[in-house]
């Protein structure tokens, strides 16, 4: 989840896919906060080890434009 702004979702696409390669951008589920603030976004891949997801939640929670990692 992060602030509602230009290019958020292509970012974090960006991220998902140096760590999950095979991920279908079309999946994505993007959905915005009640007042309009923020966006969620829902990727759901397939891992294939722990170090996999370990380094995406890694990349993720340290981008500037995130808020929360789930």
């Amino acid at each position: 989840m992060g602030r509602r702004q230009d290019g958020f979702a292509q970012a974090m696409l960006e991220v998902v896919l140096r760590h999950a390669p095979d991920y279908a951008a079309a999946a994505m589920e993007m959905r915005p906060s009640a007042k309009g603030n923020y966006m969620s976004l829902t990727c759901t891949i397939r891992a294939v080890s722990r170090a996999q997801l370990d380094a995406l939640y890694a990349e993720l929670s340290a981008h500037p434009l995130v808020k929360v990692v789930l």
